[in-house]
């Protein structure tokens, strides 16, 4: 019998048909709330994460999507320890949008670190491991920003440390790091922050900027118990 596909080579030509048993197709995946037997790119659904790292792992990318019917409808790209990874990202959040994730998953990002978490993302969501798997309907076009908190920042944690002279806290997630607080032995029991965020964002409505730093610093720990106090920038 001949090959219906022309491009066989002479061997299969020579075969007789043998026909196909089991065809059950894909095995479904959860996507918001339903299983979804994945056949192309428009059946994909879902809102997750994926982090990547370029080759000299200097800096690090977060890459968040909702990908509505195969499209991405939401991109927030947060980016870390490379100056020009930022500039990258703001090129990144242009290309993202209204791209299916095959096409992101094949565009150039501008910086392997964002390339490498839209590898990861597709991943995972195609095997149906996003974050929006089992919630029905999925989140609302958005639901991203709620990764940032009040102020809309990046939630970073950045800590330096010597054998010589230890740890120095310099931002967490509540702010920028303003003090640390040492007890008798010289251990840290809390430290005092400025929420940047929110600060900056009461100077832009109006507020006076004295008046806005003040309201917007906190405590945590046993700061107020510290017999000590350091600035970990300077001290």
């Amino acid at each position: 019998m001949s090959c219906p596909n022309q491009n066989c080579s002479h061997e299969v030509q020579q075969m007789c048909c043998v026909a196909k048993g089991a065809n059950h197709g894909p095995a479904p995946i959860p996507e918001e709330g339903k299983w979804v037997k994945a056949t192309q790119i428009t059946d994909i659904s879902g809102l997750t994460h994926g982090v990547g790292w370029c080759a000299p792992q200097q800096g690090a990318c977060k890459l968040t999507l909702n990908v509505k019917n195969g499209v991405i409808e939401e991109a927030l790209v947060e980016t870390l320890g490379c100056s020009g990874m930022t500039h990258s990202a703001a090129m990144a959040s242009e290309v993202l949008p209204g791209k299916t994730i095959l096409e992101a998953l094949n565009s150039d990002l501008v910086c392997d670190a964002i390339n490498v978490a839209m590898r990861e993302l597709f991943l995972q969501i195609v095997y149906g491991r996003s974050q929006t798997a089992f919630s029905e309907g999925g989140l609302p076009i958005g639901a991203g920003l709620e990764d940032l908190g009040k102020g809309l920042r990046s939630q970073v944690g950045t800590m330096f440390s010597t054998k010589a002279k230890g740890p120095r806290y310099l931002e967490m997630a509540e702010g920028y790091v303003l003090e640390q607080g040492l007890d008798e032995n010289n251990e840290v029991i809390g430290y005092k922050t400025v929420h940047l965020g929110k600060m900056l964002e009461a100077i832009r409505n109006g507020k006076d900027p004295k008046e806005a730093f003040e309201k917007n610093v906190s405590t945590k720990g046993r700061f107020a118990d510290a017999v000590k106090v350091i600035d970990p920038r300077k001290e």
